[in-house]
């Protein structure tokens, strides 16, 4: 693994901690000097040199079925439903790395179309499922595997107000949409409306991961990769989980996704 991987997989798109110790441990593990680690790591990752965020609609699917997963501890990305009371998001946002565990249920709240400080409904989680693959202190080998989904206590939407999953995996090219809560705009969503799938990455086990170019930076963790069917309805591919150096990052498909009970 190259220095810049190495980098790059302590890059994640959502912490609410400095980027410092990330940049801490890139010099000890890659051996480069500070001002080299300062370059590497951009303010925002995952954004390039042209910003194509765009605000959205918060009231209209996709938009309306995706939400702030926020905790009592403070943190925050972002969520969507894929049923009225199931939510997928990116399972580092709810690791607790001084723990080695996962937040309680109890302590996590998800807030449908959230937008400066309202919300069309909101529920606590009852119930996390992470997959027994994913180990957050093994990002590199396993990040095809970082996703979380949370059961809420009531239903926030009806079955028309959710984002029904894609099956398989995108063909390079297919045009995507991916929009989050992100560090530079927590309060609202913005969204790059014109990107593509550039290819099918691989994480150290070899497990696919869904490449774009999207512009996204911390916070869109959770996000879900959007596309449209043929009959113009959104679909699902993935959950957002890393970003790039410059522009763009990788989503884990949404294969095998776990359904409510």
């Amino acid at each position: 693994m190259s220095k810049l991987t190495r980098l790059r997989f302590c890059l994640k798109v959502f912490r609410n901690h400095s980027i410092f110790p990330c940049m801490a441990l890139g010099l000890l593990f890659a051996g480069l000097p500070a001002s080299s680690v300062q370059a590497a790591i951009p303010l925002r990752p995952g954004i390039g040199p042209t910003d194509m965020r765009q605000t959205v609609d918060m009231t209209a699917l996709p938009w309306s079925a995706i939400g702030r997963v926020q905790t009592e501890l403070g943190s925050r990305c972002t969520g969507f439903l894929i049923a009225p009371n199931v939510v997928e998001t990116a399972a580092h946002c709810l690791f607790l790395p001084k723990t080695g565990h996962y937040i309680r249920p109890q302590d996590i709240h998800f807030l449908r179309a959230y937008s400066k400080g309202q919300y069309a409904a909101h529920a606590r989680a009852t119930r996390i499922i992470v997959s027994p693959n994913y180990d957050e202190r093994r990002e590199n080998a396993t990040a095809a595997f970082d996703r979380a989904t949370l059961f809420l206590e009531v239903p926030v939407a009806t079955p028309d107000q959710i984002l029904p999953v894609a099956s398989g995996l995108p063909s390079v090219g297919t045009d995507v949409v991916l929009g989050g809560y992100e560090q530079d705009f927590s309060e609202i969503i913005r969204s790059d409306m014109g990107c593509r799938v550039i290819g099918i990455g691989w994480d150290g086990e070899g497990k696919p991961l869904i490449r774009h170019d999207c512009s996204a930076t911390r916070g869109s963790s959770g996000a879900p990769l959007l596309g449209r069917q043929p009959d113009g309805r959104w679909i699902v591919w993935g959950v957002q989980a890393l970003a790039n150096y410059g522009q763009g990052g990788e989503v884990v498909p949404l294969t095998d996704t776990y359904r409510s009970p």
